[in-house]
């Protein structure tokens, strides 16, 4: 069987804004990411057009951009459809999850710290899982969202900038194995438990 080609789904980019979060107080946040058609930089702090609000636990070096995995969306649509917080047939627009990088072809379980994800015109480094906040809860509309990442360990994965560039939705990419000590599923389980 061919393995599924790796693919750049979706480029996504928020201002940082006012978010509600249970218990009716605002934060600033730019999880609210949205689709971009055009090609944008890559410069060692991320995106062109991307703001991190709380840099104690987003952005920086190693977590300048993040990437989810689409195969993941179907549940989310489910278990938000449960939760009657959205309906059975709408659909999560791509950057729903925060996410930078809307991706396809590629799980947690086939990624390890180091790896490279090779671009036509830019390779990012995989640093570390994403490990969720209230923030998710909210975005998501319940309170179990966080809960349910971390039993899943669908968290997807933040990525270092490597050699700045630019990305364009659509663009396809190579993953070049790094040093294959410990993968994002395994950092991810042992540090969410934690």
């Amino acid at each position: 069987m061919q393995p599924k080609p790796l693919s750049l789904l979706s480029l996504n980019t928020a201002l940082a804004q006012a978010l509600l979060v249970p218990g009716g107080q605002t934060v600033s946040s730019a999880i609210r990411k949205t689709p971009k058609a055009q090609a944008l930089a890559v410069r060692p702090l991320g995106l062109e057009g991307d703001e991190q609000a709380d840099l104690s636990v987003h952005g920086g070096l190693s977590k300048a951009i993040y990437a989810y995995p689409v195969e993941h969306y179907p549940f989310w649509q489910t278990v938000r459809a449960q939760a009657k917080v959205a309906a059975w047939q709408e659909a999560l627009p791509h950057g729903a999850m925060g996410e930078n990088l809307t991706i396809s072809g590629l799980l947690e379980s086939q990624v390890w710290v180091g790896d490279v994800l090779a671009f036509p015109d830019c390779s990012l480094v995989v640093s570390e899982p994403r490990f969720p906040c209230f923030k998710f809860n909210a975005v998501m509309g319940f309170n179990q969202a966080v809960k349910m990442m971390g039993q899943s360990g669908w968290c997807g994965f933040y990525l270092a900038v490597k050699a700045p560039g630019t990305l364009q939705a659509g663009q396809a990419f190579e993953l070049q194995p790094g040093p294959r000590e410990v993968s994002i599923a395994e950092l991810f389980r042992a540090k969410f438990r934690a």
